[in-house]
């Protein structure tokens, strides 16, 4: 007799679950309040004026804005949503033009996807201002536009400017507080290290998760205040106090290492030190000293981990403290002011204009775009710019895997869909519109930190609604746009997932591989020739940079783990070699901090051979697919204070690397 198959082999794969699990995240209040009103207002307004259409395409710009509306920081809010929605402008009034000109219009849009995709590798500002040039351009060349060539694009960047002004109503006063918060963020983050660092019951897990929130939350803290430096060029007091005070959180981090290795226990006391100056970061400048908590010197029973941390939170506590911090700003600066923006703006411009990765991501958002373009051209698809919209979003590439965004986007925009069909069924278009769209809107800032799908789902009604006041299809639209986005969700997949020869391993794999070079350079750094160690400043920035590559290769894996086998698979068995190589950086700068604190440099040949396994390494991660062990051992002492560095080295060296 056949045996029935279990219940189980029907439960959806991991990587799906992965993808569809919801991820944890506060609601943005300011943000919902700020959608609904920027996306109704303007829908209110033309529907008074008797000119809905209009006020539909500045509720798009809109749109356009509470997508680009995630900075902390007043002065980065400028840079998300206003610079943005200039390309947006570009890409609408350059798509109106090439609307009805045939293959002429397809060739434009898809020149302007490989703009769009260069721009997108160069950061999170052009990555926004690409995306929204590209779907603007899509936009302008499928839709029939009302009004002049010029009153689209004066709408849309009107809609997407409402969003800026009620985003900046409270910058005069609540100035600098997102700055304060992101940085009183980081000494609560090391305060929970510290913790997971000096209990021995805390477990490795533990400690690498704790460690992992530091470097991705002082991450967030330096590009906040770099950001609004880079604009007060040095001369506020307060965001040069708070400079210093992030600054001196670096000898903090460095000695949590230290302590975990050596199973050093830490007083309780600092922890809660570190806490009572985030405290006082986050209640801002006053009159008020610091209160520690700490002695003057701490027992002669607690080693050097302990020793050093509760010298550095005395420095940041008298930093903090100081009344003219421009005074003693410059010994502490360790990692530089950043250049002025004519000077990165054309080193990114050259950056990208040379770099293999931008023109591979340009071309392929190219090739899938012009594939979009000419189906909807040789086949007879109403409204068919939705084909290259969903193509758009399904390959930005900075949102995560292709694979699951385009299963998200399926699933997301079927969700979406459900919604729209009732509200297009249910209410009649006219005023209806305006509260429709009022509700709606909070959905889309209240479920984006959730995931890409509920994003989408969140998205599609609105999209749906505003374009029935446009074109006027009614309940028509749902099945349309369905079929249009599966359509762009094929081509996205076969163009630019099955067939594209990049493949996930080979982008995870080079940039592991520059992180292990990168941590042999740090090595070499840290000790030098002689073991001196060389510049301090040149080592804490070396080491901020070396923990945010990291960072983002830990995010580019965990977006792997959500592909479909056997690339998700491959994807969790390499993931054992991240952690090592994070465990190496650590080594490293315990190894570091111990030699401040009296321990005896390692000899140049000690250094010379843990830089030397690691270039070697590197060099097998890219020139080979499969790894196996490599049996490692080295000649120096064992009482060296390089041991616990050659134990890690030795282990990365030993992980298998997937199967094939």
């Amino acid at each position: 007799m056949r045996r029935r198959a279990p219940l189980a082999s029907l439960a959806p794969p991991d990587w799906l679950v992965r993808s569809l699990r919801p991820q944890p995240a506060p609601v943005p209040w300011a943000a919902v309040a700020r959608a609904a009103v920027a996306m109704a207002l303007p829908l209110a307004i033309g529907t008074a004026v008797g000119h809905p259409a209009y006020g539909a395409l500045a509720s798009m710009g809109a749109l356009s804005g509470v997508i680009g509306d995630t900075a902390d920081a007043y002065r980065m809010r400028i840079l998300n949503i206003a610079v943005p929605q200039l390309f947006g402008a570009l890409g609408v009034t350059l798509g109106s033009l090439a609307h009805g000109h045939g293959w002429a219009a397809v060739a434009a849009v898809t020149v302007i996807a490989l703009v769009s995709g260069m721009m997108s590798t160069i950061g999170a500002v052009a990555s926004v201002s690409g995306l929204l040039l590209l779907l603007n351009a899509v936009i302008g060349a499928g839709l029939p536009l009302p009004g002049a060539w010029w009153l689209a694009p004066a709408l849309m960047t009107g809609g997407g400017l409402l969003v800026l002004v009620l985003a900046l109503l409270a910058w005069p006063l609540r100035s600098g507080v997102p700055e304060r918060a992101a940085v009183a963020a980081a000494y609560r983050k090391v305060a929970a290290l510290l913790e997971a660092a000096g209990t021995e019951h805390t477990g490795e897990d533990a400690y690498d998760e704790a460690r992992a929130a530091v470097t991705a939350q002082l991450n967030q803290a330096y590009d906040l205040v770099l950001a609004r430096r880079a604009r007060d060029h040095g001369r506020s007091p307060d965001l040069v106090r708070l400079i210093a005070v992030l600054n001196a959180i670096t000898p903090v981090v460095e000695a949590a290492p230290v302590a975990h290795q050596y199973g050093e226990e830490l007083p309780p006391e600092l922890p809660e030190a570190a806490r009572g100056l985030a405290a006082a970061i986050a209640r801002g400048p006053d009159d008020e000293p610091v209160a520690l908590g700490l002695p003057a010197e701490l027992p002669q029973a607690y080693g050097a981990a302990a020793r050093a941390v509760h010298q550095a939170l005395r420095h940041a506590a008298d930093t903090l403290a100081d009344p003219d911090p421009l005074t003693a700003v410059h010994a502490d600066d360790r990692l530089g002011r950043p250049a002025a923006l004519r000077v990165r703006a054309r080193r990114a411009t050259r950056n990208v204009m040379l770099s293999g990765a931008s023109w591979r991501y340009g071309l392929r958002l190219a090739l899938c775009i012009g594939i979009a373009q000419s189906l909807v051209s040789l086949i007879d698809v109403p409204r068919s710019y939705w084909v290259a919209l969903t193509v758009t979003f399904v390959l930005k590439p900075d949102f995560g895997s292709v694979f699951s965004r385009a299963v998200m986007r399926a699933l997301g925009t079927a969700a979406g869909l459900v919604v729209a069909a009732a509200v297009l069924s249910a209410v009649d278009r006219g005023w209806w519109d305006v509260p429709v769209v009022l509700v709606l809107a909070t959905l889309i800032p209240a479920l984006t930190p959730r995931g890409y799908g509920y994003q989408t789902a969140a998205i599609t009604p609105v999209i749906l609604l505003l374009s029935d006041v446009l074109n006027h299809q009614g309940f028509g639209l749902v099945l349309p746009r369905l079929l249009d986005s599966l359509i762009g969700c094929a081509i996205a997949l076969v163009a630019g997932y099955l067939l594209w020869p990049e493949s996930w391993h080979t982008r995870i794999g080079d940039r592991l591989a520059d992180a292990v070079a990168d941590t042999a350079a740090y090595v070499e750094c840290a000790f030098g020739q002689d073991g001196s160690g060389g510049d301090p400043a040149a080592r804490a920035r070396m080491r901020r940079r070396l923990y945010r590559d990291l960072s983002d290769i830990r995010t580019e894996f965990q977006r792997a783990l959500t592909e479909p086998p056997p690339m998700g698979a491959r994807a969790a068995a390499w993931w054992p070699l991240v952690v090592a190589v994070e465990r190496i950086a650590d080594a490293t700068t315990a190894a570091r901090v111990r030699i401040r604190h009296g321990a005896s440099a390692p000899e140049g040949a000690e250094a010379g051979e843990v830089v030397r396994q690691l270039r070697e390494l590197a060099a097998a991660l890219r020139e080979v697919e499969v790894l196996v062990p490599v049996p490692v051992e080295f000649t120096g002492p064992k009482d060296s204070v390089l041991e616990p560095l050659r134990q890690e080295v030795a282990a990365a060296r030993a992980i298998a690397s997937p199967r094939p």
